[in-house]
């Protein structure tokens, strides 16, 4: 048993669109707040670049100063060069512009205090390459550049150090934020406004349900589905199976079949058209190997769109052999009221006899009307060794006598006390017996009268069963419809279900290899071949040991 969870409330009465809304907001804020972050490193750290390259750029500009190399050439002159440097550092905006020898003794800087006292670190440009990084020096951070210094004979005298100070790359950078600010709350509100219409969309797409309601959907059509005892099939708009319940799989032996189409799990055939809609109506009988089922196909659409279809797949089988066999029971009950009527007639005429004293007449017609009954069965026992072939083919001819149609086993016939296919051949001549029965007893009077020729011939290779007929015949358009489900000339009688006998010979033939052919007119001749040896198991499936009621009579 599937348990069923009950549904409680909608999470605090938030509803869908305003939960998805909230949701997306927290993230865009998020995101926007990240990205910003690392916008803020990333674009600090391009600037840092930026004013340690000008650092650098006014370093060298600095060292190529002719004065600053010819006074550091011939031993540097520290009024020169402070002069020159200072003229520098003011026009260029630098934070500091220092001039050093080689022995890391300062020759110029902002603060004079500090001319001729040497550095803390040792000189880096002996090398003879820039430098770039930041500085914590006397004046504060910097971002710092230092370029080597050559005097005139091209001799590496010193080095010059240049910082900017770090104000002015944090102003730099406060005042590109707010410009990327303002992108990031556009984006943030388009974002919003995204959120907002994917809400409203998703409302739509859900049909206004809530997230636990659409769960709590899903578990009741999960145990509904899955609970009944009737197959269902579900198709979207484009004809792939969407639900198959495990009746359906059952039925129509579907196995793993969502996803797919019907032309890919199914052969051509009756039961495909049912499923999908080709054959119209309600209750559209289908036979297969083991069922015979009642197939009902409905459209489904919401507020005019078409949303595909749901197939309902009942279970037939014991219903139609219980309604074949009442069936069956009733006709052989008219027919031994017939025989009642006409036993009481012999027996008015016998008495008459007697009364009048015709003592001899009366004992003749005694002994004629009691071998007349025999009589039948011999004739059937000259050609039928099996019993129940015996008594399928005296009943059937009862019948039919009934209703003015006479059956004749032809001479050539003959079959063993055990032949072969023997619950097959019970179920073929009955069903082909009872057509022939049907369609001649309604036909106008032949030549001869209405009459119906059975042969039975068993030999090493095969058993051939023909039935013809002497009625209206089948027309040659008609000569392979005619073994479809449900298809029938005559309408409904009683409880009945016309439309399956030859159908269900048809399948069974096949099932084991062999043939049925209809001849043309006039009358119908059916001729079925089953190969020997018989290989098949002497129970024939599911759908022949409990349809057909005591091995084949009645059909």
């Amino acid at each position: 048993m599937i348990p069923i969870r009950l549904r409680t409330g909608r999470g605090g009465n938030r509803r869908l669109s305003t939960r998805i809304l909230a949701n997306q907001l927290v993230i865009l804020a998020l995101t926007g707040v990240i990205g910003f972050v690392l916008f803020a490193f990333a674009q600090r750290a391009e600037l840092d670049r930026s004013y340690e390259q000008r650092a650098l750029d006014i370093a060298r500009t600095t060292a190529a100063d002719p004065q600053i190399r010819q006074a550091m050439g011939h031993g540097g002159s520290s009024s020169v060069v402070q002069t020159v440097a200072e003229r520098i550092r003011r026009a260029s905006g630098a934070s500091y512009v220092v001039v050093i020898d080689l022995h890391g003794i300062r020759h110029s800087h902002p603060i004079r205090a500090l001319i001729g006292e040497p550095v803390d670190e040792p000189i880096v440009v002996r090398d003879g390459r820039p430098h770039v990084g930041a500085d914590q020096g006397a004046t504060g951070r910097s971002a710092n550049g230092k370029a080597p210094l050559h005097g005139p004979s091209g001799a590496l005298v010193g080095e010059v150090s240049v910082g900017i100070p770090e104000h002015d790359v944090l102003g730099e950078l406060w005042h590109e934020l707010p410009t990327f600010g303002l992108y990031a709350a556009t984006a943030t509100a388009i974002g919003a406004a995204a959120a907002y219409l994917l809400a409203r969309r998703l409302k739509r797409t859900t049909f206004g349900l809530e997230l636990e309601e659409i769960a709590g959907l899903l578990q009741d059509r999960e145990a509904m589905l899955h609970g009944i005892r009737e197959g269902v099939v579900a198709f979207d708009p484009a004809g792939r199976i969407t639900v198959v319940n495990d009746e359906a799989r059952r039925l129509l032996g579907l196995g793993t079949a969502l996803g797919s189409r019907l032309e890919d799990v199914l052969p051509d055939g009756r039961l495909r058209r049912a499923l999908d809609g080709t054959l119209t109506g309600t209750d559209v009988s289908v036979l297969t190997d083991d069922h015979c089922l009642a197939v009902n196909r409905m459209p489904v659409t919401l507020h005019g769109h078409e949303l595909g279809a749901v197939v309902t797949v009942r279970d037939r089988t014991e219903l139609i052999g219980l309604l074949r066999e009442l069936d069956s029971v009733r006709g052989l009950t008219n027919a031994l009221r017939a025989q009642q009527h006409e036993f009481t007639n012999r027996m008015h005429t016998l008495a008459g006899l007697l009364d009048i004293g015709e003592h001899r007449s009366a004992y003749d017609y005694a002994i004629e009307t009691a071998r007349s009954g025999q009589a039948l069965t011999e004739a059937v026992r000259r050609h039928i060794g099996n019993p129940l072939m015996v008594g399928l083919i005296v009943a059937k001819t009862t019948v039919a006598a009934e209703r003015g149609v006479r059956i004749v086993l032809t001479d050539d016939s003959t079959l063993g006390a055990d032949p072969p296919h023997l619950r097959r051949l019970l179920t073929i001549v009955g069903n082909l017996l009872d057509n022939a029965i049907d369609a001649t007893a309604d036909a106008p009077p032949a030549d001869g009268g209405r009459r119906i020729r059975l042969t039975l011939t068993e030999s090493d290779e095969r058993i051939v069963v023909r039935v013809a007929d002497n009625g209206p015949g089948i027309a040659a358009d008609r000569a392979q419809s005619i073994f479809e489900d449900g298809w029938s000339t005559r309408p409904e009688r009683g409880t009945v279900r016309r439309g399956l006998g030859l159908a269900l010979v048809h399948r069974l033939v096949q099932r084991h290899s062999g043939t049925i052919t209809v001849g043309e007119g006039p009358g119908a001749v059916f001729t079925v071949v089953l190969p020997l040896p018989d290989t098949a198991p002497a129970a024939q499936g599911a759908l022949f040991t409990r349809v057909l009621p005591r091995g084949g009579e009645g059909w």
